[in-house]
């Protein structure tokens, strides 16, 4: 029996250039700084990529492959939490799509193939805004928001 799977779209705007922001998705040191995560791989079709929480503990959090790289204006990686690397049904797909767009840049994110109604795509649906609003906002203030706030109690 084939999952159902669903798929996420997520488009912003950004005051940088396409080096700039494709450089604040490969490069570690810069992810940590927006994200509260290091995505760390040498960044070739085939070879691994890890999402490892940038805190002393260095929790290793999503695994996958790099699918499609084409600096800097296309990155295409699986994605699956680390807890699941041995189950082949677990990963998904996100694809950066990174354009100039007038003074801009318009950064498209596709995650598919996801389970619908799992853990992954309720966790997604949240996180990625919050993330993509955070790298906009270091790119171009200089300061990521706080990825990790929670909504205060009513």
């Amino acid at each position: 029996m084939t999952r159902e799977k669903t798929s996420f779209l997520y488009v912003t705007y950004i005051l940088s250039t396409p080096e700039k922001v494709f450089e604040a998705i490969t490069r570690p040191d810069v992810t940590r700084r927006y994200w509260g995560h290091e995505n760390v791989s040498d960044w070739k079709p085939g070879s691994k990529w890890e999402h490892i929480r940038a805190n002393d503990e260095r929790t290793l959090q999503l695994v996958g492959k790099v699918v499609e790289i084409s600096p800097p204006t296309r990155l295409v990686v699986t994605w699956a939490a680390a807890s699941q690397a041995s189950n082949p049904e677990s990963y998904s797909r996100v694809t950066f799509e990174i354009e100039e767009y007038e003074s801009m840049v318009r950064l498209t994110v596709t995650h598919d193939e996801l389970e619908a109604d799992s853990g992954m795509a309720s966790g997604i649906s949240k996180g990625w805004p919050v993330v993509l609003s955070s790298l906009k906002s270091y790119l171009e203030t200089g300061h990521g928001l706080d990825v990790f706030a929670k909504p205060k109690a009513a």
